[in-house]
């Protein structure tokens, strides 16, 4: 147990704020309980799935501005396909658009590697493209989410005993483990790692560059896709305009520990991360702060973290 937090303290004080959050949330809130923690982690759903997409590309050294944008393609994608293939088709929609997340972020990796560009250059034109797709697809707010698939997120789980389990949580720690663990231990995932450290020095190790940004992207398409899904699952339909997810997401990934140089961190410390900034918000709401400002206060710690992120990074680049 010593060794784990030192191996991984941040997490682990992640981990404590947001113990400490909830309790003050509880404090504000005398009856916050298990309706509140399903709320809260049905909220969060789409945030961590962004979160999870941005951090794979950050430690691979690079940067995904088309989180948002990909997670439009996919929600619209989904609403269209249930509403017209219908219940039976559930199954087959999530497929295809989990697929399509994957090739679309497959397509940003291709894109950077052949240009040799600048990752965020490539993804800043590319989201143009996701959102123009997006409305295509549906023009405004449309399609619809089997009533089926929209129950696994919905409440907790139906256990005697973990009732206050909220089903979101259990849906997103299992796609994450699902894909993320079995990536982050093979040889890939090494290499991911690998060439957010030091390309040059991986490239001299025989890990091949373009294929692993390929798939760094590839992973953050399934994850950003993961988030339309839950997204549109949420709301009931289909929404073609992003939503507030890329910078978000940029913020959680600093403040969960991952370097903004690559080659640092996991998915863990900005998961946790995200849930704290969405009770932060919660808090505020429940404060009675004034909308406006909470937006204020939230942009403000955003930024700080970000900015704080890039000071860490620069410090660490010149040591």
């Amino acid at each position: 147990m010593s060794g784990w937090l030192r191996r991984n303290g941040w997490v682990a004080a992640l981990a404590f704020a947001f113990a400490a959050l909830l309790v003050a949330t509880k404090i504000i809130q005398p009856g916050f309980g298990a309706s509140g923690l399903e709320s809260l982690a049905r909220a969060a759903l789409p945030f961590a799935f962004a979160t999870a997409a941005m951090a794979v590309v950050v430690i691979a050294g690079g940067i995904d501005l088309t989180v948002a944008a990909v997670m439009a393609v996919a929600g619209v994608t989904s609403a269209v396909l249930m509403r017209d293939w219908g219940v039976a088709g559930t199954v087959p929609a999530v497929i295809v658009v989990l697929a399509l997340g994957a090739v679309i972020g497959a397509i940003n990796g291709a894109a950077i590697v052949l240009s040799r560009a600048p990752d965020i250059v490539v993804t800043l034109a590319m989201m143009y493209v996701w959102q123009g797709m997006a409305l295509l697809i549906l023009n405004g707010p449309g399609g619809t989410a089997t009533p089926w698939l929209r129950e696994v997120i919905l409440g907790g789980v139906p256990i005697p005993g973990l009732r206050w389990l909220p089903q979101a949580a259990v849906v997103l720690a299992f796609a994450l483990a699902l894909v993320w663990l079995p990536l982050k231990r093979s040889r890939p995932g090494l290499s991911l790692y690998a060439i957010g450290s030091d390309q040059t020095a991986a490239f001299r190790s025989g890990v091949a560059i373009g294929p692993t940004k390929v798939l760094a992207y590839a992973v953050s398409g399934l994850f950003a896709a993961m988030g339309g899904l839950t997204l549109t699952l949420s709301t009931g339909v289909g929404e073609p305009i992003p939503g507030p997810y890329l910078l978000a997401a940029v913020a959680a990934v600093v403040l969960g520990g991952v370097a903004l140089t690559g080659g640092v961190g996991g998915i863990l410390g900005p998961i946790i991360a995200v849930l704290i900034l969405r009770l932060l918000r919660l808090d505020l709401t429940l404060l009675s702060v004034d909308p406006n400002v909470t937006t204020i206060i939230e942009g403000t710690i955003m930024a700080v973290v970000v900015m704080i992120g890039g000071l860490l990074a620069i410090r660490r680049k010149r040591a």
